[in-house]
């Protein structure tokens, strides 16, 4: 491929790919997903028969409605995380909060997995925050615009003394008449019977 071939359009894969990314980064998405997962063993488990040889062993308790209702509950709220974000806090502690319950009613929260799992979706929603916009390249920053020519320097406000820049002075005591006879005046003079002294 030369340097004088055109770039190709984007496929429909790459976009849907960067689109799923950009939904993802402004939500707590690895939140909601692991909260989802942490709810799959914990209504699993008390339904599941396995099988050790001929062996079936079948852990139905007598919470098996419990345990069912924690796992859909675990599921709303890793649904919640992903489509209404501003209630990340309420979702990720209601998510600790049931990974908690279903230690006692859910055989050891599904076997510690759904447990575990459960209070680290949670965890991970109640720390996200929303990632701040970045600026835009050629748009001055803080609403500080920039000198509008070359070499042009901004204006100085007044009473700043820019580098290089000498203090107003004042004319000498011999030049021009008296500004102020005050005592607060820069050029306070003392007369004594309307004589100048010094």
């Amino acid at each position: 491929m030369s340097a004088e071939t055109p770039v190709q359009s984007a496929g429909t894969f790459t976009r849907l790919r960067l689109r799923f990314r950009d939904w993802r980064g402004t939500r707590p998405f690895w939140a909601g997903l692991i909260t989802l997962l942490g709810g799959v063993p914990i209504a699993y488990f008390p339904y599941a028969t396995l099988k050790l040889g001929t062996m079936s062993l079948t852990m139905a308790t007598t919470a098996g409605a419990g345990s069912l209702i924690i796992g859909v509950l675990l599921w709303t709220l890793g649904l919640t995380m992903w489509f209404q974000a501003a209630t990340r806090v309420f979702a990720g502690v209601a998510a600790i909060v049931l990974a908690l319950v279903s230690l006692v009613v859910s055989n050891i929260g599904g076997f510690i997995i759904g447990f575990l799992l459960a209070m680290l979706g949670g965890a991970l929603a109640i720390s996200w925050m929303p990632g701040k916009e970045r600026p835009e390249e050629g748009k001055a920053q803080d609403g500080a615009a920039g000198p509008t020519d070359e070499g042009a320097e901004p204006p100085a406000s007044e009473g700043t003394v820019e580098p290089g820049q000498s203090f107003p002075s004042y004319p000498p005591a011999d030049e021009g008449p008296a500004q102020d006879s005050g005592f607060d005046s820069p050029r306070a003079e003392d007369r004594i019977g309307g004589n100048r002294v010094g």
